[in-house]
């Protein structure tokens, strides 16, 4: 389970869970802009629901009042990739947030949790570090408000990199003066923060969508990382969400909980979640649109849709750059008595080692995917159960049944060589409930990566 609420003035309310659907999605490929960011690693494609949006450049910065800039800040061990992003609001906005269960939380995660800007260094998790790194944090804090002349409170912090290690304080402020200078609402700034945020990812996630509702044009953008140490309870990502929508505090809290549930807490890589976990979702109510206070009109269930959109294309994205993986993995499960229950299901096989593993061997073993469906926790009738992979059909009413190996096995092998999308689906029964889940396929590179990962 994640926690989630809103933040502002020191307020936290902790919710529960929602269940999530089932999406049909097509792929989008982002165009990166030539600036320094780019030059360090690509931008990642990124796997858009279809809907009444249309996707964006801009990032964070698309939508009204909000600025970003990323920098190389001396954080990392190795290179001068940018390692230091800011992101800013012009206004007080309305913020929600979720962060990681792990006890073993991080100080900026700790932190936020008690708390105009989101500055995120890459480098140092600043976990597992006790309260000279809490210090840490709150030294940073309030080095930056000083400077943007906003109350410490309004300052939210994110950390990504080596767990046990505390930040590199003396660097980072001294590059808070240059940092702040570089703030703009243009793309590079979107692409250098984005940049800014990664760790072991071989691409950048960023995405902004545009709608329409009542005649007022909306924008939402954001920006992610990830690659390793992910798994359902949002492990090991950040994340930032801009907005220029005007919404009431509890109807964003709300909207964000769902929108995670149907998508961070949908993805996979390795079945370990982080000390770091943390999305902050910004609204600066700048669009010029109706006030949004409720779930259930009209706009707010638009709003809701293209957040689900940004946060699932983001989410998707992190799950294809999976560490040493050659393909992203679509996990669809029909016929549950519930989402909630069908999002579990779904969830069990794209976690499954042994499914991830065959998926890289190029091995159609319907076996290990009907056994990862089984111990999900959710009963069902065996005699009913049909598996296909991508459009051939291993398994049904509960009975293998003979498929050509061969073209399963190049169907597999196709979507590896091009770092594609592998497509299982699952029916159970006949009932209402739908769920789909990603992950990727485990191969020999992620072994050696997370084997070096600190020598």
């Amino acid at each position: 389970m994640l926690q989630v609420g809103v933040m502002m003035k020191k307020r936290w309310v902790n919710l529960g869970s929602f269940p999530s659907p089932k999406r049909d999605f097509r792929v989008f490929a982002m165009s990166a802009v030539a600036n320094e960011a780019s030059t360090f690693i690509p931008a990642a494609p990124i796997f858009l629901p279809e809907g009444p949006w249309k996707q964006i450049a801009g990032g964070v910065t698309a939508a009204e009042g909000f600025k970003a800039a990323g920098m190389y800040g001396g954080l990392r061990a190795l290179g001068q990739k940018p390692d230091l992003a800011l992101v800013t609001c012009d206004v007080d906005a309305v913020a929600a947030g979720t962060f990681t269960k792990n006890v073993v939380a991080a100080a900026p995660v700790l932190y936020c949790k008690r708390a105009r800007a989101v500055l995120i260094n890459a480098g140092q998790a600043n976990a597992a570090t006790g309260d000279a790194g809490y210090q840490d944090v709150i030294d940073c804090s309030n080095a930056l408000s000083k400077l943007l002349q906003v109350s410490p409170d309004e300052i939210l912090i994110e950390s990504t990199g080596v767990i046990g290690q505390r930040i590199k304080k003396e660097p980072l402020l001294n590059s808070l003066p240059k940092l702040i200078s570089l703030l703009s609402t243009s793309v590079e700034g979107a692409d250098a923060a984005s940049v800014a945020i990664t760790t072991t990812d071989l691409v950048s996630k960023s995405v902004a969508v545009e709608f329409e509702v009542d005649g007022t044009r909306i924008r939402i953008g954001g920006m992610a990382k990830g690659s390793g140490m992910i798994h359902p309870n949002m492990g090991t990502l950040l994340g930032v969400i801009t907005t220029d929508a005007l919404v009431d505090a509890d109807a964003w809290r709300k909207m964000v909980q769902i929108a995670v549930n149907r998508s961070f807490n949908q993805i996979t890589v390795d079945g370990d979640t982080s000390t770091n976990d943390t999305i902050v979702a910004l609204a600066s109510g700048l669009s010029g649109s109706n006030k949004i206070s409720a779930l259930h009109g009209p706009e707010a269930k638009q709003l809701q849709a293209c957040l689900d959109a940004v946060m699932q294309g983001l989410a998707k994205s992190i799950a294809w750059d999976g560490e040493g993986a050659t393909c992203l993995i679509e996990v669809s499960v029909t016929g549950a008595s519930s989402e909630a229950e069908a999002a579990k299901i779904a969830r069990s096989v794209a976690s499954s080692s042994l499914t991830k593993a065959a998926i890289y061997g190029r091995d159609p073993n319907c076996g290990r995917i009907a056994c990862a469906a089984g111990y999900a926790g959710i009963p069902f009738d065996s005699n009913a159960l049909r598996i296909a992979l991508g459009d051939i059909l291993l398994m049904d009413g509960g009975q293998p049944l003979p498929f050509d190996r061969s073209a399963a096995s190049n169907y597999l092998k196709e979507a590896g060589d091009a770092h594609g999308t592998v497509k299982i689906q699952i029916s159970i029964g006949d009932g209402p409930g739908t769920g789909v889940a990603w992950g990727c396929d485990l191969s020999y590179d992620y072994v050696k990566i997370n084997a070096e990962y600190t020598t």
